[in-house]
């Protein structure tokens, strides 16, 4: 029977042996790219919650799709979407911030509002 020396994602194989020199050139350039196209910005809560909050307006047909350039309506997704920020914010009851707790309540009514609307 012969070893199984599949790799895993770190790059080396099940039997502990590492992935060959050129699998680690490419990984180290893939890492080495994504450090030049670093964020500009911090990533934190608020600016999560308000990239779902624009998924949701994608959705609902309010921002075009930045893909087809489109206002399409998909009332599935953005019904997810909403409860995926809904979802956060009972997570998350607590320990939020003033401000990012009036950020996820008034991106909620927004994007509720504008579900109702787009629903009729």
């Amino acid at each position: 029977m012969e070893e199984d020396k599949s790799r895993s994602q770190s790059g080396s194989t099940r039997d502990g042996s590492e992935a060959g020199s050129g699998e680690k050139e490419k990984r180290a350039g893939q890492e080495e790219k994504w450090s030049d196209n670093e964020l500009l910005y911090e990533f934190g809560f608020s600016t999560f919650i308000l990239s779902l909050s624009t998924s949701a307006l994608v959705h609902l047909g309010e921002l075009p799709d930045p893909i087809t350039n489109k206002k399409e309506i998909n009332l599935q997704l953005a019904k997810q979407t909403i409860s995926i920020i809904e979802m956060l914010k009972e997570k998350t009851k607590g320990n939020l911030s003033k401000e990012e707790e009036v950020l996820i309540d008034n991106v909620l009514y927004d994007v509720r509002l504008k579900y109702i609307k787009s629903s009729d």
